[in-house]
C-alpha cells in the first residue's frame, strides 16, 4: 500500500510537470488529494497496525498526524488555486509539484519506522519546501531558499552524526526503531547524549525550535501563504513525530533524566524567543510563524517533564495544527485584499470580512489558550505536571513569558479588527469559501477544547504507551 502510494505521487508529479495548461495541473493535484483521502481510509479501515516494505508502519501515531495532513494539504490546495490561477504556467506547475512532494514525503516521515528511513525523507522534504519558498523568484524569495537549503542540509548532517552514534549499539546495523528500543540502554552514555544533542539540533530545523528556528521563520515569510500553513503544520508535525520516535527510545535509557534537562532548556529559549520577536515583528506572515516556535517550545517543555505531560504534547501540536493552518488561510485573505502582510498598513477588517474577522479572533484566542482552546487544556495540563514535579522557577518562567506572548497577540489582534486604515476599495477579493475553510478548521479545535471525545483520548494514550 505504501508503495502504491509513493509511486502514484510520483507519477503524478511528473505529470504535472508534462501539463500544458493550469488546467490539467489542478485536475492532477485533485486527483492525488483525492486518492491520498482515499488512502487515509483504507490505511484506517484495512491497515492498521501493518508493516509495509520493512520500513513503514501504520502506527497510531503516523495516523493521527497523516490524518490532519490529508485535511490542512487539501484546503492549502485548493486556496493555492484561488490565489495564484493568475501565474505563469511554470511556476505554477512547480509549486504544485513541490507541495505535493512535500505531502509525500512529510506522509512517509510520519509512517517510517526507521531512523535512516525517517532521515532521508526528512532531507526530502527540504528539498520539496525549497520550491514553494522560490515561488515569488524574487531575490528575497532566492535568498531565502538558499538560507533554507544550507541551513537544513547542515541540520540533517548533524541529525546524521547522531544517527551513526546510535548505530554502535545496534546489532547488524539495524536502525528501525523497535531493535534500538531493544538494546539502547547498553549503549555507551556520553555517545547517546551527544547523539541526543545532535538529533535535536537537526530536527529543530523541521520543529521551528531553538536553536535553528530561523529558517523556519523565513521559509513561511518567503512562501506562498497557503504553503506556509502546510509548512507550519504538516512539516513542523513530521519534525515532531521524528522527535518523539527518538524520545521514546531515551525514555529507555539512564541518560532520560539529561535528556528531559536539554528538552526543557530548548523549550524555554524557543518560548522566549517568541515572546520577543511576536512584540517587535511588522509582518503577519513572519508574526504567526514566531507563534509556531512558541507553541512547539511548549511542546518540548511538555516533553522534558514527562508523565501526562507527553499526552499534552501530542494534543498540543494535533490543536495547533488545526488552529494555525486555519488563521494562515485566513491570512492570505487579508494579504490578498489589502495588498500586503505590514501590521501596521492594514486595520478595520470587521468592516472588510466580517466571518475573517470573527475567525481571525477566534483563531488568535485560541492561540492564546484561552478556553474554549484545545491548547487550553493541554497548556494547563502541562503548568499541572511543572507543579507536580516541583519546577518552580520553570512555573515562573513560563508564565512571565507566556504574559508578554499574549499581550503581543491581543494587541494585534485589535489593531487587526479595529485600527483605522483606509479600507481596499471593493468586495471582489473576498471568497468565502476559504474563509470557511478556515473557520472549519479552527471551529473544530474550538470543539476539542470543549469536549475531548473518548476515541481521540484512547486514540493519542495508545500513541504514548510504551
Amino acid at each position: 500500500m505504501m508503495t502504491v502510494y509513493l509511486l502514484i505521487a510520483v507519477l503524478i508529479a511528473g505529470l504535472m510537470a508534462l501539463a500544458r495548461s493550469h488546467a490539467q495541473v489542478r485536475a492532477l493535484g485533485y486527483v492525488f488529494y483525492g486518492l491520498q483521502l482515499l488512502f487515509a481510509l483504507s490505511i484506517w479501515m484495512f491497515a492498521r497496525g501493518s508493516e509495509q516494505l520493512q520500513f513503514f508502519t501504520f502506527d497510531a501515531l503516523g495516523m493521527l498526524f497523516f490524518g490532519l495532513l490529508s485535511v490542512i494539504s487539501l484546503v492549502a490546495f485548493y486556496q493555492s488555486n484561488v490565489y495564484l490561477a493568475e501565474d505563469p504556467l511554470h511556476p505554477f506547475q512547480t509549486y504544485h509539484i513541490s507541495l505535493l512532494l512535500l505531502c509525500a514525503s512529510a506522509t512517509a516521515v510520519y509512517f517510517s519506522n526507521n531512523l535512516a528511513v525517517t532521515w532521508v525523507f526528512l532531507e526530502a522534504t527540504t528539498l520539496a519546501t525549497a520550491g514553494l519558498i522560490y515561488h515569488g523568484r524574487s531575490a528575497s524569495s532566492l535568498e531565502a531558499t538558499w538560507k533554507y537549503v544550507f541551513i537544513c542540509s547542515t541540520g540533517i548532517l548533524l541529525a546524521y552524526l547522531g544517527v551513526l552514534l546510535l548505530s554502535t549499539v545496534t546489532i547488524h546495523g539495524d536502525l528501525s526503531y523497535a531493535a534500538l528500543a531493544d538494546v539502547i540502554a547498553t549503549g555507551n552514555p556520553l555517545y547517546l547524549k551527544i547523539a541526543f544533542v545532535f538529533i535535536l539540533v537537526g530536527y529543530s530545523c523541521k520543529l521551528e525550535v531553538f536553536p535553528l528556528y530561523t529558517v523556519g521563520i523565513d521559509a513561511n515569510y518567503a512562501a506562498p501563504t497557503p504553503a506556509s500553513a502546510v509548512v507550519s503544520t504538516v512539516l513542523v508535525n513530521a519534525g515532531f513525530v521524528s522527535l518523539l520516535r527518538v524520545y521514546r527510545l531515551f525514555a529507555q535509557t539512564p541518560v532520560y533524566g539529561w535528556v528531559s534537562g536539554v528538552l526543557l532548556l530548548c523549550g524555554v529559549i524557543s518560548v522566549l524567543v517568541g515572546a520577543v520577536y511576536l512584540r517587535r515583528t511588522n509582518h503577519y506572515k513572519r508574526f504567526f510563524a514566531y507563534s509556531t516556535t512558541e507553541n512547539l517550545g511548549i511542546v518540548l517543555i511538555g516533553l522534558g517533564l514527562g508523565g501526562v505531560a507527553v499526552f499534552a504534547a501530542v494534543f498540543h501540536v494535533m490543536a495547533h495544527s488545526l488552529v494555525k493552518s486555519g488563521i494562515f488561510f485566513n491570512v492570505a485573505q487579508i494579504g490578498r485584499i489589502y495588498g500586503s502582510y505590514r501590521i501596521n498598513r492594514i486595520g478595520n477588517y470587521i468592516c472588510v470580512n466580517r466571518l475573517g474577522a470573527v475567525s481571525m479572533l477566534l483563531g488568535t484566542v485560541s492561540l492564546l489558550a484561552l478556553p474554549p482552546s484545545a491548547l487550553f487544556i493541554s497548556e494547563l495540563m502541562i503548568f499541572k505536571q511543572v507543579i507536580a514535579s516541583g519546577r518552580w522557577w520553570l512555573f515562573g518562567v513560563m508564565v512571565v513569558l507566556l504574559c508578554f506572548v499574549m499581550y503581543s497577540l491581543a494587541y494585534r489582534l485589535l489593531r487587526l479588527l479595529y485600527k483605522p486604515v483606509a479600507l481596499p476599495e471593493g468586495e471582489h477579493a473576498v471568497n468565502r469559501l476559504v474563509t470557511w475553510s478556515g473557520f472549519v478548521l479552527i471551529l473544530l479545535a474550538v470543539v476539542l477544547g470543549i469536549m475531548q471525545p473518548d476515541p481521540l483520548v484512547n486514540f493519542i494514550e495508545s500513541i504514548i504507551a510504551w
